[in-house]
């Protein structure tokens, strides 16, 4: 049997004098690389006015994963096209390697781009060599009549090379989970049955949205994924599945992170999974909470 315990809970700063200071914050993306952190946020100017964008994204720097300094250069911004002038959002980054997939060193980040009506999201990919430097690519999936809002891309790799991209959808006025398959990072995309779905008698019994994925030797890959009720109280648990995704092999009863209870009864009152690395055994999960305010929980697995 398998759980996951929360150990350690610390909250994660930007060094003050940025291009977004006094934003809300969301969906940090954090990965290590050349001895230190990196990280790519949502920022959402606060109070969002009626001609504000629905998100900005910054790259960011760290030397111990928790303290953090902004890029002046903003990493993705709204526009020109009409698929991202409302907002970006949601940025994920698979770093490419010389040779890897018969590429160059550079960065692929999957984005969420929102219309300028804020009704419609869909999954943009763009690629650089530098952060600094990312030209918008393609929209890689947008949804057909009926549906909307396909957003918060997860990316994992099979043992046999192929790739995995998670990402929630919105169908019947609830957020679910989808699944595509590609032969490389960059796609192109083939979408599979949904991977899982909701509980009807559990605390992710209306909305489900894709969380990081972490794969280790041996082990099945786990994807700590965020879960709803109707009102839209957010919480992170955790599924597992076989190495190459067709199955679910575990999945966590309760909530495994849940949100402390906000100084505002206004606040929105949730917790949202966006990214993990490796700390030696433990694993350091980067989440937001109030859609505002983030955070990093080292975390434990224990296997009986």
């Amino acid at each position: 049997m398998t759980t996951f315990a929360v150990e350690q809970l610390d909250t994660v700063q930007l060094a003050s004098g940025s291009a977004i200071d006094g934003m809300d914050l969301m969906s940090p993306f954090v990965w290590q690389e050349d001895g230190g952190y990196r990280m790519m946020v949502r920022a959402v100017p606060n109070p969002l006015g009626p001609h504000d964008p629905t998100g900005i994204i910054a790259v960011c720097a760290s030397e111990d994963g928790l303290t953090f300094t902004v890029d002046p250069r903003l990493a993705i911004t709204p526009g020109p096209g009409a698929d991202d002038v409302g907002g970006c959002e949601d940025p994920t980054v698979v770093l490419v390697a010389p040779g890897d997939e018969a590429g160059a060193h550079r960065y692929l980040v999957y984005y969420t781009g929102v219309d300028a009506t804020r009704s419609q999201g869909a999954m943009i990919l763009a690629s650089g060599p530098d952060l600094g430097d990312l030209t918008k690519c393609e929209v890689v999936l947008k949804a057909p009549p009926g549906e909307g809002n396909i957003k918060e891309a997860t990316l994992a790799r099979t043992p046999a090379g192929e790739w995995r991209l998670f990402y929630e959808y919105a169908a019947d006025g609830a957020s679910r989970i989808g699944m595509a398959a590609g032969l490389t990072a960059q796609g192109p995309w083939t979408v599979q049955p949904d991977p899982f779905g909701i509980r009807d008698d559990s605390w992710d019994n209306w909305h489900l949205s894709t969380g990081p994925i972490v794969s280790a030797a041996g082990q099945d890959p786990v994807m700590f994924y965020n879960g709803a009720t109707h009102d839209a109280r957010w919480r992170i648990g955790w599924v597992s599945f076989d190495p190459q995704f067709t199955r679910v092999t575990g999945r966590g009863l309760e909530p495994m992170l849940v949100p402390p209870p906000a100084v505002d009864r206004a606040a929105t009152d949730i917790a949202f999974a966006a990214s993990t690395v490796m700390e030696g055994q433990m694993i350091a999960l980067y989440f937001s909470i109030e859609d505002r305010i983030l955070r990093r929980a080292l975390i434990r697995r224990y296997d009986r």
